[in-house]
């Protein structure tokens, strides 16, 4: 069996031994045991259902623990009986466990990696090197966060905004190791909206409502983003703007699904953040190149976002649009009252000052601008966008 579906079926297999009785971070440690035990057994002896072998060796790893720490406190345990072997009750509680991992009482930190852990399968090293840290660490903080969801029941979850923001958090991780968390984010967000999907309405006549329209609006916003992967690089892995990339080789099914699914969720008329955002990275799907991009309706979604959220950096991406649609003095004006501490700010007004013609004042930003970059790709960018301007402001000053 490939590790994707044996992946898949994890978050059923914990809600079915947290159903049963066993405390979550109980349930997923006899789980990922039973995973280890499922990779050395099955090549040679596969099961006839996986779902109900798993359920079975877990269900044994937990009780022998609890006999164990039972045991050990010197007081008898009370275990049901064992279960007997066979098909298991269908009954789906991976959307309970998308949202008891993403409580509001954990880290986001916590929150991404044990999401990763519990619903997406991957182990705690697959997680520790996609974030570059000692698996040590990595398993800490996943204890850490098992710990604090023991004593919440699975039927106490926490708010599909937190799952959806933390989905994005693990999306906006990009690659590392080897796990793809881009692409591990898009498989768990495609889940999420199934499971989000409504049933249809009692009597004749009547359709699904569909998927969750924000849910829907985050998994077309990956989409539309993921389509562009593969030119946001260059040689030697430097950043490539949006205005040069090349849009031939930009992902046309990513791109047409993203649509269509945004279409979707729009047509709920409950727009959200996530379709707002959707709508932009739509929008420059869409153009042929950035001079061909319709600006003034990105701004009006930019401002539907700052309705939505109130973010300064909302407000500050804001401003490179307007600066696109209305020109640079435009953008400038509308950087007032956003905060000058955010971390593109110099950036953004370094761009701005360099269409409005200022080229010392820009050249200064760029440079301040790499001096506080949050990435060695982003530092390395502006650095060379620093120098351009000065090479453009010494032939502008030969004779």
């Amino acid at each position: 069996m490939s590790e994707v579906p044996l992946r898949e079926l994890v978050p059923a297999v914990i809600g079915v031994l947290v159903r049963r009785g066993a405390d979550f971070a109980s349930a997923e440690d006899a789980v990922q045991e039973a995973l280890i035990r499922a990779l050395a057994v099955w090549p040679d002896d596969p099961p006839r259902d996986p779902k109900a072998w798993l359920v079975t060796v877990a269900w044994r790893r937990f009780v022998d623990a609890a006999r164990a720490e039972a045991s050990r406190r010197g007081r008898e345990l009370a275990v049901d009986a064992e279960p007997p072997a066979g098909p298991v009750p269908a009954a789906d509680d991976t959307l309970r466990l998308y949202f008891l991992c993403a409580h509001p009482i954990l880290p986001a930190a916590s929150a991404v990696a044990l999401t990763l852990r519990a619903v997406g399968g991957l182990t705690t090293r697959q997680i520790a090197a996609a974030y570059l840290v000692p698996e040590a660490t990595m398993a800490q903080r996943i204890s850490r966060a098992k710990r604090k969801l023991a004593e919440l029941p699975l039927d106490q979850p926490g708010e599909l905004s937190t799952v959806l923001r933390v989905l994005y958090l693990v999306f906006n991780e990009g690659y590392g190791g080897d796990v793809d968390l881009a692409a591990e984010a898009i498989r768990l967000a495609r889940q999420l909206v199934a499971l989000t999907d409504d049933p249809p309405a009692a009597g004749p006549g009547h359709q699904a409502a569909g998927p969750d329209p924000e849910a829907t609006g985050l998994l077309a916003l990956m989409l539309l983003h993921h389509a562009r992967r593969a030119t946001r690089t260059g040689p030697g892995g430097r950043l490539v703007p949006l205005a040069e990339q090349d849009r031939t080789r930009w992902d046309t099914e990513l791109i047409a699904e993203g649509v269509r699914l945004l279409q979707a969720a729009l047509a709920r008329d409950q727009l959200g953040e996530y379709q707002a955002q959707a709508a932009i990275a739509a929008l420059h799907a869409d153009a042929r190149s950035t001079a061909e991009t319709d600006w003034v309706q990105i701004v009006e979604w930019y401002d539907e976002l700052v309705r939505l959220t109130g973010s300064p950096v909302v407000r500050l991406n804001r401003a490179v649009a307007v600066g696109q649609a209305d020109g640079p003095y435009a953008g400038l004006a509308a950087l007032a009252g956003v905060r000058p501490d955010l971390p593109r700010y110099a950036a953004v007004t370094a761009y701005l000052n360099e269409q409005a013609g200022d080229l010392e004042r820009a050249a200064d930003l760029y440079a301040e601008a790499a001096r506080v970059a949050g990435s060695v790709l982003e530092r390395d960018h502006l650095t060379r966008e620093a120098a351009r301007v000065r090479e453009r402001l010494r032939f502008r000053g030969t004779p």
